[in-house]
């Protein structure tokens, strides 16, 4: 069996009290570079192995402009939310349970970067393929 993983961002967050008191720019706004309902799926297959390219090229949805979303076909992941879900897409793309105990599902776990004043809340799923 084949396993991909779907990552769908479920939120961008704005704290602009926090951005007002502690950022350089206090008026930075929300995350750049992902949107509301934004889509990726990592795969490896066919010689091609989406993870090790931090997210390049995976993105399959947007509202936004393609050319501005990490993990589309200019740039990958931004590294802060690549540091908080990169472990999880990994251990689906193995097959692995995602959060076991926690979610309702093993195969999904809801995470989010380590910005935070605009934080990007993301839902990722192993999905199963049958050969």
């Amino acid at each position: 069996m084949k396993h991909r993983v779907k990552v769908t961002v479920l939120d961008t967050l704005l704290y602009e009290d926090l951005q007002r008191e502690y950022c350089q720019n206090p008026c930075s706004g929300k995350c750049p570079v992902y949107n509301k309902g934004d889509v990726f799926v990592f795969y490896r297959e066919d010689g091609k192995d989406s993870f090790w390219q931090c997210g390049l090229n995976t993105l399959v949805s947007t509202n936004g402009n393609p050319a501005e979303v990490a993990g589309g076909s200019a740039k990958p992941f931004c590294s802060e939310a690549w540091d908080a879900i990169s472990r999880y897409i990994y251990t689906g793309l193995q097959g692995g349970s995602i959060m076991k105990g926690w979610m309702k599902e093993e195969n999904t776990m809801i995470a989010c970067c380590s910005d935070g004043t605009r934080p990007v809340i993301f839902k990722i799923e192993r999905i199963d393929v049958s050969e």
